[in-house]
């Protein structure tokens, strides 16, 4: 069976997805963490979409795969269908949009660049994890998701920033031409509906699911749920 690629979101990394383990089940995970986030901190940053698409298929190596991609991940899964269309099979676009400047954001690009570098990366992690999910730092796993987030240097913070605010993946989607599934939290402060919708509306025979009491973060908020829809949607012959 095709592995499934799961690519994080910005300030995210691999064991973001621990709860995500029932999948596995008749396929293999690949969970990897972008350079500067996660587990791979310590690597030198990336500061394009493109950037962060290429190094992806090059560590997953020349084979067919089914894709999720979260947030700032999921333009990374666009650029990656958009430069290798004929080795992704089936995509998620999850809590994500077409265009980096995310209009409806709980602040611009610019603000948390500026707010970054006046606050440090400690307490930009915690204050933008703490929006991802409904409940704030009240939510079960908010804490755990804020030490993920911890990992990431000014560097790397500020170059993921960059990337996104300099990104847009609207020309290419009406060519995606692989089966796609649109999945959102109805609470999400990142990306606004109407991000959502253009996805929905312009990925040809394109699925949506929307997920209610939700915010950024669907797949801690409500795993088991989750991991349903996405098994449901990978398992369509």
């Amino acid at each position: 069976m095709r592995p499934l690629v799961l690519v994080h979101g910005f300030m995210g990394g691999s064991d973001q997805w621990a709860l995500q383990a029932p999948l596995a089940e008749g396929r293999d995970l690949m969970a990897l963490d972008l350079p500067g986030f996660g587990r791979n901190a310590h690597m030198p940053p990336v500061n394009t979409i493109r950037g962060f698409a290429e190094w992806v298929l090059a560590e997953i190596a020349p084979r067919e795969f089914d894709l999720i991609g979260h947030s700032m991940g999921g333009m990374i899964a666009q650029e990656m269908v958009r430069l290798a269309p004929d080795r992704v099979r089936r995509l998620v676009l999850y809590g994500t949009g077409a265009t980096g400047e995310l209009p409806g954001r709980f602040e611009t690009i610019d603000a948390s660049m500026r707010r970054a570098r006046a606050e440090g990366a400690r307490h930009t992690a915690r204050r933008i994890a703490a929006t991802w999910f409904l409940e704030r730092e009240s939510a079960p796993a908010f804490h755990a998701c804020a030490a993920i987030a911890e990992r990431a240097k000014l560097p790397a913070i500020i170059a993921g920033l960059e990337a996104m605010r300099g990104w847009s993946g609207l020309d290419h989607l009406a060519h995606v031409a692989v089966p796609a599934l649109v999945l959102w939290g109805d609470g999400d402060r990142t990306y606004e509906w109407t991000q959502v919708e253009t996805l929905w509306r312009t990925i040809p025979g394109a699925n949506l699911v929307v997920v209610p009491g939700c915010a950024h973060a669907v797949h801690f908020e409500r795993p088991r749920h989750f991991n349903a829809l996405i098994a449901d949607f990978l398992d369509e012959s």
